[in-house]
């Protein structure tokens, strides 16, 4: 299947989901003001970097796509499988600041417009979903927690329509490079889905996993259709010159913005 992230300046775009009127992106690392590493394009404030250089990356980035900062909403994530509703209440949350709203926060989506629903991340697995039809969007974040803690299908409890007109789109994360020992293995074996189709076992409590892989499954096995589901070859661990990687960069490194919104 081609690949339906293009490159623009500062972020991917999904082009998919623009043909549906969806602006859906991943933020890379070039052609930033952070020291951290050197002129990255870091969008994060909770890292070694300063609150100005973040404002301005958020800036650029608003003057790209077309959705003002004050109308940005950031959950505080913390590898677990909360999800929530936004609503335009929750507009420019954590945006010029760090607060406690939002906070444990691993899922969110909204059903309103002019929102742009954001999450940060450096290898952990970013899945999309929109319904131009229903006007809905969400966003989740699936690390190794959130993907055996089955992340993906709390996002779907919160779909009122039938699963054949949504859209999920897994994006930039680490390749099959990632590593678990013999007990997350155990873990991911207790889920309802093969866990041959994700999991390589290299030597003595140490298998490979391609956790972009293992959310497919779990939302195949939720019901919804293959032909719905865009898996991107993009890997935040093999492509340094474009994204970020905690564990390549070993936590000394930036992080990249997941983004997704609608207009009415």
């Amino acid at each position: 299947m081609p690949e339906k992230f293009i490159k623009k300046p500062h972020y991917l775009e999904h082009t998919g989901a623009s043909e549906d009127g969806i602006m859906l992106g991943f933020t890379t690392r070039e052609d930033g003001e952070s020291a951290y590493p050197e002129h990255a394009f870091n969008m994060a404030r909770y890292i070694d970097d300063t609150d100005e250089n973040v404002t301005k990356h958020q800036e650029i980035l608003d003057e790209s796509i077309g959705y003002p900062r004050n109308r940005w909403v950031f959950p505080i994530q913390t590898h677990e499988t909360n999800v929530v509703e936004i609503t335009a209440k929750d507009a420019n949350t954590n945006i010029d600041a760090l607060t406690d709203a939002l906070h444990g926060v691993d899922g969110i989506y909204t059903y309103e417009s002019d929102l742009l629903l954001t999450m940060c991340y450096a290898d952990c697995v970013p899945v999309y979903f929109y319904s131009k039809q229903h006007h809905f969007i969400a966003l989740a974040h699936a690390g190794w927690r959130g993907t055996v803690g089955r992340i993906v299908e709390e996002i779907l409890t919160h779909v009122d329509f039938d699963l054949n007109d949504l859209n999920v789109v897994i994006g930039p994360a680490t390749s099959d490079s990632y590593e678990i020992n013999d007990d997350i293995k155990s873990k991911f074996e207790k889920l309802p889905i093969d866990t041959n189709k994700f999991i390589e076992t290299r030597g003595q409590d140490t298998h490979g996993i391609d956790l972009k892989e293992a959310n497919k499954q779990l939302l195949l096995q939720a019901g919804v259709p293959e032909t719905q589901i865009d898996v991107t070859d993009y890997a935040t661990s093999e492509n340094l010159d474009l994204f970020f990687s905690y564990r390549v960069e070993k936590s000394k490194t930036g992080r990249m913005l997941a983004f997704i919104g609608q207009h009415k």
